[in-house]
């Protein structure tokens, strides 16, 4: 999307005048986005009823006293209200009186008559309470008002409690139609695409035995897990066996543009990481322990966390949708208004994401849904393409040390040695020490000279720039504030996997109402002479929401199928002892710390970060404990080295998600552009300059605070 004038004197042109109109098949309509689509709108539905069901259970309260007791028709009491306690005492007393069973184990004797009055009293008072009570209920629910009222909060809760039973169900379908399309598409994560026919038929070959050893591993499972979900065993099962079939289709269909040939070496590195750690998990548990069904018990940790891996799903729709409006631009134009230089507006950028990566929760997510958009707008900026890729790899690597990343949550929930509000304090100094360093590294390599337009120059372009930002804040805040007043939820890591997708849809629709309005208003221009006319007629709402879906499919099935195999393999490091093989006793905080740094960044290379912080929790941090490493500092070292893992060769998983995103061409171009240029930083810049940052950052990170406890 660019900015353009067309022809002498005109005026410039919205780019949605620019869009192009992206058209599916039926079949692809139905096949990728309605499914991806209901899911996730199913997910944002089930979240928000658990807000308004809060919400109406406290209004009924405040409407009506003692609404609790209101939710149901109570049945009249069984209890005499009017109990004759004289005549009571009395029978108890003539009973007391006759002959006592000498047989009896249990004869207590004659009884207290003052304390039998006391109890039947006692008893009488509940009685007429609960008659009260009872009548109370029978006049309250006799009003049509109340009726109606409790109809609504009650469905409400039904809604509520079927998306709780729904919601293992939407992950699993998320994850298989997912990985469904993305495998049709050949668009699985892998250390390099695929080129040749070999490479295409080896990468499908090891995807289809991969998901046959789940199935296998699924099928066992499902038959001795008599007492679990059944449903959701089958679905895990129906699942793989499709991936498996959709696999060997892959094998056979070989696309038309494969070149011939190949190397069977270099086809190794087409196979998708997937597949990789699928391998090694599933030699360890069907031939180490001969246990079948391991892989397919190891799933069960992912359904535990149900809701923090279907909210992926909705952050990435988000991203795509955010990629398919003008807002980015519209942002990016304040920048240009102050004529800064490319590194500069780099800087602002990287910083700048951290604030949104810590909602999104990890800095791959946020690759995933933003890079695109980060990387489309640095590049339109002017920055080199080296750059570019360096800046969406790592523009998430900040922020996860931020309030209110869930990293966190689910560190201080695993581990009581450390709270939130510790792991945030400190994590706000780590933060400031990677931007400083990141803004360092980036103005000595910097190609050009500093340079910013003056306050006269600039402020006016600022204002004019910042206009059309307008409506979308003002549209963003409106729905924030419908879900603080009216349903009393605030915008907080847990909400925002709710609120972001339906902000999004209003800005979205925003955004191609203003998009058609800007079209025709060109068109009018160019009728009477003034302007050119548009090259293209902008996408549509339902078009652009169609085309967001499409991608999210595709993005999501290629992640979430790395996460599932990446929580089976955390299975094997936890049950085949390796961890264990360090001594509890290193010798000292130093020799323990150096261990430990070596160890986490291994872990982030061949991990995703929710399933590697469960290992961590379970073997590492004991030891570290142990050795004397403060727990503060220790998960401190942990969120830095596994983005420094995230962001390093072999695997890069940042690196490889930002190639997802961008697309191979651009990669290819960005190594061809400094193919010829002497300096090695230069033609390696890309991957050098993240790798520079996060490693400097977790040197400190690591090793300070040791001397400062040596020296003081």
């Amino acid at each position: 999307m660019t900015n353009q004038n067309h022809g002498g004197g005109s005026a410039p042109v919205d780019p949605h005048s620019d869009d192009l109109s992206t058209t599916y098949s039926a079949g692809r309509n139905w096949l990728v986005t309605l499914p991806i689509a209901a899911l996730l709108l199913l997910a944002i539905l089930f979240g928000t009823s658990a807000f308004i069901h809060g919400q109406l259970l406290s209004l009924g309260g405040d409407i009506w006293q003692n609404y609790n007791m209101l939710r149901v028709d109570m049945a009249e009491p069984a209890c005499d209200p009017d109990m004759d306690i004289d005549a009571r005492v009395a029978q108890s007393q003539s009973s007391a009186s006759a002959a006592p069973d000498e047989d009896s184990l249990f004869d207590a004797g004659p009884s207290d008559p003052q304390a039998l009055r006391r109890s039947l009293e006692a008893q009488r008072g509940q009685c007429r309470e609960s008659y009260e009570r009872y009548e109370y209920n029978q006049q309250m629910t006799s009003t049509s008002t109340l009726r109606a009222y409790r109809s609504l909060e009650l469905g409400m809760g039904r809604i509520n409690q079927m998306g709780q039973g729904a919601q293992a169900y939407i992950l699993v379908l998320l994850i298989m139609l997912g990985g469904f399309i993305a495998l049709a598409l050949n668009e699985q994560i892998a250390l390099r695409m695929p080129k040749s026919r070999l490479d295409y038929r080896v990468s499908a070959g090891a995807q289809v035995a991969a998901n046959l050893a789940m199935a296998v591993s699924g099928f066992v499972w499902l038959r001795l897990d008599s007492g679990g979900d059944f449903g959701l065993n089958l679905t895990w099962l129906v699942g793989f066996l499709a991936l498996a079939a959709v696999a060997a289709y892959r094998f056979f269909k070989v696309p038309a543009t494969a070149t011939p040939g190949g190397s069977i070496l270099r086809a190794q590195l087409a196979i998708p990481l997937y597949c990789w750690l699928a391998l090694v998990s599933l030699l360890y548990f069907f031939i180490s322990e001969g246990y079948i069904a391991g892989p397919a018990i190891q799933l069960t940790k992912m359904i535990r966390f149900a809701d923090l891996y279907t909210g992926i799903g909705l952050y990435v729709w988000v991203g795509m949708m955010l990629k398919h409006t003008r807002i980015a631009e519209l942002l990016f134009g304040v920048f240009r208004s102050w004529e800064m230089r490319p590194e500069f507006i780099v800087i602002i950028v990287v910083i700048a994401s951290a604030w949104p990566t810590a909602y999104t929760g990890a800095s791959g997510i946020f690759v995933l849904a933003i890079g695109a958009v980060i990387y489309q707008e640095l590049r339109i900026a002017g920055t080199y393409r080296q750059l570019a890729v360096a800046s969406t790899a790592m523009s998430g690597s900040m922020g996860v040390v931020l309030n209110p990343c869930l990293m966190v949550v689910i560190i201080a929930a695993l581990n009581r040695q450390v709270t939130t509000d510790q792991l945030y304090g400190w994590g706000l100094y780590v933060f400031a020490l990677t931007a400083l360093l990141f803004t360092a590294f980036v103005y000595m390599t910097r190609k050009s000279r500093p340079h910013l337009a003056t306050p006269d120059d600039a402020l006016p372009a600022t204002r004019r720039a910042l206009g059309p930002i307008i409506p979308y804040v003002v549209i963003g805040v409106v729905v924030v504030l419908i879900y603080a007043k009216l349903l009393g939820q605030s915008f907080n890591e847990f909400s925002a996997p709710v609120i972001l997708p339906l902000m999004m849809i209003a800005l979205l629709g925003y955004d191609r109402w203003r998009a058609r309005r800007l079209y025709d208003k060109a068109i009018y221009a160019a009728d009477r002479g003034q302007a050119k006319a548009p090259d293209h007629e902008p996408a549509g709402f339902w078009n652009a929401l169609r085309a967001s879906t499409a991608d999210t499919s595709m993005l999501l099935g290629a992640l979430l199928m790395l996460m599932v195999l990446s929580i089976v393999f955390g299975g094997v490091m936890e049950r085949s002892g390796i961890m264990e093989l360090f001594p509890e006793n290193l010798g000292s905080v130093w020799y323990a710390t150096s261990i430990l740094v070596v160890m986490l960044v291994i872990i982030g290379m061949i991990m995703e970060p929710y399933g590697a912080i469960i290992l961590v929790s379970a073997t590492l941090a004991p030891l570290a404990y142990g050795n004397g490493i403060n727990p503060v500092h220790f998960w401190m070292i942990v969120l830095v080295a596994f983005e420094l893992g995230y962001l390093s060769p072999p695997v890069a998983l940042n690196q490889l998600l930002t190639r997802q995103v961008i697309g191979d061409a651009e990669i290819q171009a960005a190594k061809a552009e400094v193919a010829n240029d002497p300096s090695f930083w230069r033609r390696h810049e890309a991957m050098l300059l993240p790798i520079t940052v996060m490693g400097s950052s977790l040197l400190l990170v690591a090793f300070i605070p040791l001397i400062f406890m040596k020296l003081f």
